[in-house]
């Protein structure tokens, strides 16, 4: 079993996108930390905002992406909130691209 990486995990996770910003989560800084034990991957993120419509979408959307990965055995999403997201958190280019 190839070894899985948090880089490999973070380019999966560059293909999850917040639809209503049109930017990945992770340039969003929406992921907080990945746990890579023994092909098991867990991903703690936050949303922009507790209201997110897309919520549900972009943790299964994450969770897929990541299971993708040859090796990973299964992917586990958690939510949270603290801290709360801030635009402070995103790519520094993007925040240049948006205007912020």
């Amino acid at each position: 079993m190839s070894k899985i990486t948090r880089e490999q995990v973070m380019e999966a996770l560059k293909q999850v996108y917040d639809l209503e910003i049109g930017l990945d989560i992770v340039t969003l800084g929406l992921v907080y930390d990945v746990k890579i034990n023994d092909g098991n991957v867990e991903i703690t993120m936050t949303l922009t905002t507790p209201m997110c419509p897309l919520g549900g979408f972009i943790m299964e959307d994450a969770r897929r992406h990541v299971e993708e990965i040859e090796g990973v055995k299964e992917a586990k999403v958690h939510l949270t909130f603290d801290p709360p997201w801030s635009p402070e958190m995103m790519d520094p280019n993007a925040r240049q691209m948006l205007g912020i």
